[in-house]
């Protein structure tokens, strides 16, 4: 029984609770459909940024860059974006992939979207291991030249901590060999492939490449940062304006990022606003940064690129936008919360509709936001919609505002489009001065408290139709988990954001991320909500079931009993979360050997399934799916095979044989029957 872990309690009924297969054999653990034959893709270039059309070629680095990685198999650590559209450029037939490594599920969500852009069979499987597919395909002869980008590899420890699978009750794992092994080791080191790496952090580039093959990226020289200037501004018309243009540049300390911050809000400014007064500006400012400076405690001062021109460039922006328009100044300060990369339009989206109910309400901003629905036993994919015209209306004003908020902050360059242009990414030095001027300014707990009431409307349940959602949506739980509030409803919605993101790590196999989570969750929620509040109960039912994942048969069965009976007191023997417990604590029996308690309750739970719920639904079917299987381990198999028959053909009708559960009973049968001869 591959305790594929009780989610149902907080979606739809039982939810797999358990998926009958043997521990030490994780075939029957979510299997994906068999897949279409797909015409393979071609070579393409997969980043998610446009070529940067004032790019300013630094001779002496590109052609570091260029000698570095032209031997095959070479890591160069570099910043690399242009590099990546020269190299596409001369190979039209070399893949070009884009790896965000700031943190773990950066990098995993991005392991996965290679998998799809090239179309590799088995992605769609959450049992797979992406990595190790991804890394069979880099080495073999079917990829044919490539480069990997690894951005934003600040912090190394994830890609070297081995990674484990899931654990039996005796402590040993299910997964294969390849599986225990740290991340950084399927990025193969072969002919055809190369991999860059960019990092501010010179120990981390010489963990990864020989000292030969750093290429260091630092400040400007004279020239280029002048030619930059005039890429941003227009042509420099005589002498005066070059000289300009010098000083401003070394007021800057050469920055590329400090000069383009500064650029922008001059163009931004209109043709009445000089170099020269942004540099009169720019002194006048100097003294107001030590507060922020001193706020972050010397962290931003060990950052080499985070000189004190950073900090005043964008300190003159910030405080133009919040004066020209506080909207988005309010949305720069939400962005700030959440993982830097791949921020959904639909999240901001939700903090200005949050912005504008608490205004609607004349409530002060930072105020109470914080009205709970039933969202989590329901899904939450889409808000609900009831094709008013002041729906509409408020639909089209929240885009419209938003469109303009957006406009804004990239004009001033604090943020950038990624991708097909419904996410937003921001630098790690702009994040982190808007944090700090709201630590400074005592705004931090409230947008922190923002940050979490949206998050947790928007982050969707693990169920198995939301994942591609889900997986979005993790980084910036992730962020979160970091980031626990301080306000009782505030603290309830962070524990929402921890179990959905809890339950999705568990259906990605994930055990000792969604155990950290999930136990967030149910410490909060038990100390918070009152003894019969059905989410008290559905988070100890996760923590139950993560336990279960992990082997941790005696802790789950204890957790169980206890959510079973809170559940037969509050809801009744018949209800569909009374039956979720029953059959999960079945599975935990069936793991630990006894049979024959686990078929006395899957019968129990198959006969109120039936009369409850009809024959059809699929929780019945799951109970069917569930009882088959410990009667084949009984020994059984007659009976189990014309159970799991009529288990196969319902789930076919009702769930469509793509589905994961479909393709479960299938693949069972389908051994059975292989058994018997």
């Amino acid at each position: 029984m591959a305790a594929s872990a009780s989610f149902g309690d907080a979606n739809a009924g039982f939810q797999a609770g358990y998926i009958n297969g043997s521990v030490n054999n994780p075939t029957f653990h979510h299997h994906a459909a068999p897949e279409p034959s797909e015409t393979p893709s071609i070579p393409t270039i997969i980043i998610p940024f446009p070529r940067d059309r004032d790019f300013v070629r630094r001779d002496t680095i590109c052609d570091q860059v260029i000698r570095a990685s032209a031997d095959p198999g070479s890591w160069v650590a570099l910043i690399a974006i242009e590099h990546a559209y020269q190299l596409r450029d001369k190979s039209p037939a070399t893949w070009v992939f884009w790896v965000h490594a700031s943190n773990k599920a950066r990098y995993e969500q991005s392991f996965r979207e290679l998998a799809e852009q090239v179309k590799l069979p088995g992605r769609q499987n959450a049992q797979e291991n992406i990595f190790q597919l991804v890394s069979s395909w880099l080495r073999s002869d079917k990829s044919g030249k490539w480069l990997i980008i690894l951005d934003n590899l600040d912090d190394v420890s994830f890609l070297l901590e081995v990674q484990t699978g899931r654990q039996d009750a005796q402590g040993s794992t299910s997964s294969g060999p390849e599986d225990n092994r740290p991340l950084l080791s399927y990025l193969p080191r072969c002919q055809r492939g190369s991999v860059l790496v960019t990092t501010r952090r010179q120990d981390i580039a010489l963990r990864l490449v020989e000292p030969h093959s750093i290429v260091a990226v630092g400040s400007m020289n004279q020239d280029d940062a002048v030619t930059l200037i005039e890429k941003k501004l227009g042509a420099l018309e005589d002498d005066e304006d070059v000289e300009t243009a010098g000083a401003l540049a070394q007021a800057l300390e050469y920055i590329p990022l400090a000069i383009v911050q500064a650029t922008s809000y001059i163009a931004h400014q209109g043709l009445r606003y000089s170099m020269q007064k942004y540099l009169k500006k720019l002194k006048r400012s100097d003294g107001q940064k030590t507060s922020l400076l001193d706020v972050e405690g010397g962290h931003l001062r060990r950052d080499w690129e985070a000189k004190n021109s950073i900090i005043l460039t964008w300190q003159i922006s910030f405080d133009y936008i919040r004066k020209s328009r506080p909207s988005a100044a309010d949305l720069l300060s939400f962005m700030s919360w959440c993982d830097r990369q791949g921020i959904p339009e639909d999240l901001l989206q939700e903090m200005i509709r949050t912005r504008n109910a608490s205004q609607d309400d004349d409530k002060h901003p930072g105020g109470d936001l914080y009205n709970h629905d039933d969202s989590e036993r329901h899904g939450n994919d889409e808000p609900a919609n009831n094709d008013t015209d002041d729906d509409s209306q408020s639909d089209s004003s929240v885009s419209d505002g938003l469109e303009e908020d957006i406009l804004m902050l990239r004009d001033y360059s604090f943020i950038q489009l990624v991708g097909d242009g419904t996410s937003f990414e921001m630098h790690a030095l702009v994040q982190l001065s808007m944090r700090k001027w709201l630590e400074a300014k005592g705004q931090q707990e409230r947008w922190k408290q923002t940050f979490i009431k949206c998050l947790s409307s928007q982050i969707p349940t693990g169920d198995y139709e939301n994942w591609k959602k889900c997986q979005i949506y993790l980084p910036h739980a992730k962020a979160a988990a970091g980031q626990r509030p301080k306000d009782k409803e505030s603290l309830l919605d962070w524990a929402t954001i921890m179990y959905r993101a809890g339950w999705y790590l568990m259906e990605m196999g994930l055990g000792q991320e969604a155990q950290r989570m999930a136990e967030d969750s149910m410490k909060v929620r038990t100390h918070l909500l009152e003894w019969e509040d059905e989410k008290r109960s559905w988070a100890m039912s996760l923590v139950s079931d993560v336990y279960s994942f992990l082997g941790r048969w005696e802790e789950a069965e204890k957790l169980k009993v206890e959510v079973l009976e809170i559940r037969k007191t509050t809801l009744g023997p018949d209800h569909p979360d009374t039956l979720t417990s029953m059959a999960n604590l079945a599975a935990t029996f069936w793991e630990q050997g006894r049979y024959k308690e686990a078929e006395k309750l899957e019968v129990e739970v198959i006969e109120f399934c039936k009369v409850t719920l009809g024959p059809d639904h699929p929780d019945t079917l799951r109970s069917m799916n569930n009882l088959a299987y410990t009667w084949h381990s009984l020994g059984h198999q007659m009976k189990a095979i014309v159970l799991m028959r009529q288990c196969l053909e319902s789930r076919t009708l009702k769930l469509g044989r793509s589905h994961p559960l479909t393709h479960n009973s299938a693949q069972l049968l389908a051994d059975w029957a292989t058994d018997l001869g």
